[in-house]
């Protein structure tokens, strides 16, 4: 069984993690930054989050990319290197951390479903294309084959 290559894994899971973090600000931080503003205030609460937030914001985005690279990392004996594995590992990141999550929300009615559809759909994308960038990087160092003379 190879082992895992835990440099690799971190190197990787922190480059998905910028991938993460910075789709993350665009979209929600920008694109849909009145959207979210006026779902705060709906909810009695300040749009301006603050500092403690953005970085758990960051840090969250960081372990999500270092989850992915692992699971990827993981799996990858099994189903092989290569984007199709790192697709399977997106997803399998995915379900749970997007698509599972935001369904307490919808049954709560705090948040618009179209606002949700789009923070799960985004993720899906975002996630597939951050666990693609980490695992092009991910290499397992190949154990030193002895040569032997015939």
């Amino acid at each position: 069984m190879q082992r895992i290559n835990w440099s690799r894994v971190i190197l990787g899971g922190l480059l998905a993690g910028v991938v993460i973090n910075i789709s993350e600000a665009v979209v929600n931080g920008v694109l849909l930054a009145d959207r979210w503003a006026a779902v705060m205030r709906s909810l009695g609460r300040s749009p301006n989050l603050g500092a403690l937030s953005n970085v758990i914001y960051i840090l969250w985005g960081f372990l999500t990319g270092l989850f992915a690279l692992w699971l990827y990392a993981t799996i990858r004996p099994r189903f092989g290197p290569g984007p199709r594995t790192a697709i399977v590992a997106a997803i399998a990141t995915w379900v749970p951390g997007w698509l599972l999550a935001s369904l307490p929300s919808i049954a709560m009615h705090l948040f618009s479903r179209r606002l949700l559809a789009i923070g799960v759909v985004e993720g899906f994308v975002e996630l597939i294309v951050a666990t693609l960038v980490g695992a092009w990087i991910y290499r397992v160092r190949e154990p030193a084959t002895s040569a032997r003379l015939v």
